[in-house]
């Protein structure tokens, strides 16, 4: 459970005009954190405020940061921040394709090397999740076949980030390399 319902994380991300909404704002955190040991709350929060004055919404920002940080290191296993099940399957299937976006985006400006490379495994996830990007509610399909593809996508992806998060530690903990504001490579 995070640290502050998702929707109070939304607006407060919303209230202080981020660049992005929550899902994809908690998907580039984490995608970070998977590729980079030196990525820090200072480096998210220049990703997603305009200037980096996230305002009234730092201690929030710190806490989702501190939680995040600690879930993955715990067991790697995540929740992906996502709206609640109450909310329409469109609006959940949209959050997951951009927490999907967040990610790829968080492993793309990370100091990992170029992706020929990283093992294989690492490049497989990379482009099942860029497909799960354009995700959707199918309009043909019943309420119940929507709702049993979408439990099975963030469940693909919760598993997809652990994955990603074992296979990156060598990239992770190797030595430290400095962080530029420009990313030196970009997975595609």
């Amino acid at each position: 459970m995070s640290p502050l319902p998702f929707h109070e994380l939304a607006l407060t991300l919303q209230q202080a005009r981020a660049l992005s909404d929550l899902p994809e704002a908690h998907g580039t955190l984490v995608g970070a954190l998977c590729a980079d040991q030196g990525f820090t709350l200072e480096h998210w929060l220049r990703e997603i405020f305009p200037e980096a004055k996230p305002g009234v919404a730092a201690a929030d920002m710190q806490s989702l940061f501190d939680w995040t940080r600690a879930s993955l290191a715990e067991s790697g296993l995540l929740e992906p921040l996502l709206p609640a099940d109450d909310a329409p399957i469109g609006e959940r299937a949209q959050a997951l394709g951009e927490w999907c976006q967040g990610f790829l985006y968080g492993l793309g400006t990370s100091v990992l090397p170029d992706p020929e490379h990283l093992p294989e495994s690492v490049a497989e996830v990379v482009r099942d999740l860029t497909a799960i990007t354009r995700v959707d509610a199918d309009p043909d399909e019943s309420e119940e076949e929507n709702e049993q593809a979408y439990t099975e996508l963030v469940e693909f992806v919760r598993v997809a980030v652990q994955l990603l998060h074992e296979e990156l530690a060598p990239y992770r903990e190797g030595p430290e390399r400095p962080r530029s504001d420009v990313p030196p490579s970009a997975i595609h």
